[in-house]
């Protein structure tokens, strides 16, 4: 089975620029993504609680070369619109990229809410650790429509790992981390976010 990519990118722009900044996001930059070749899904959340990082976009791709794809190039990095060079220059923004290591296949799909946790420097025992843990902790919940671990290579064998738990209703934000064991060390973020 052939791993799906992802493109995950936490935003949070000065209040102020929001109005902005939501114009840009839906008028520009989600259909610019869509026109690439082998984006399947581009959808936009924003926190439920007001918190932060206030904005989470979440694209669903082919494979994680798709990044690479000269497609996406020309719309990407130094080749970026100038309202897209705007905007992110405004902005606090974090991007991770890479695969899906659970299920490996599957794609956003509708839900109330989506909880997102964020575990950082990860050996490759403690992803697996930390993807057990997900699994176990929200896998069988009647709330949870769909759970995926995301992997993004971080470096010296190491990677952080995205465990995105789609949800018909609200999930708590609280988190036992002792479900995942020696991964529970990387844990940085907990977020509830809403579809925008």
């Amino acid at each position: 089975m052939a791993r799906k990519g992802f493109l995950l990118v936490f935003m949070h722009p000065p209040p102020a620029f929001e109005e902005e900044f939501n114009a840009w996001y839906d008028t520009e930059h989600i259909p610019e993504r869509l026109a690439v070749p082998g984006f399947l899904t581009g959808l936009r959340y924003m926190h439920a609680g007001g918190g932060t990082p206030r904005y989470l976009a979440l694209y669903d791709l082919e494979s994680a070369s798709v990044m690479d794809s000269p497609a996406y190039l020309r719309v990407a990095h130094g080749n970026s619109s100038p309202w897209t060079k705007r905007v992110t220059a405004r902005a606090r923004v974090q991007r991770f990229a890479g695969e899906q290591a659970w299920p490996g296949d599957a794609v956003t799909g509708p839900a109330a809410r989506l909880l997102v946790l964020r575990f950082r420097g990860l050996t490759e025992a403690q992803a697996t650790a930390a993807t057990a843990g997900l699994r176990t902790a929200y896998e069988t919940r009647p709330e949870t429509r769909q759970l995926r671990a995301l992997v993004q290579p971080a470096g010296d064998g190491r990677c952080d790992l995205l465990g995105v738990i789609e949800a018909a209703a609200p999930l708590s934000e609280t988190v036992d981390i002792a479900a995942f064991g020696p991964a529970a060390a990387g844990l940085d973020l907990v977020g509830s976010y809403a579809a925008f």
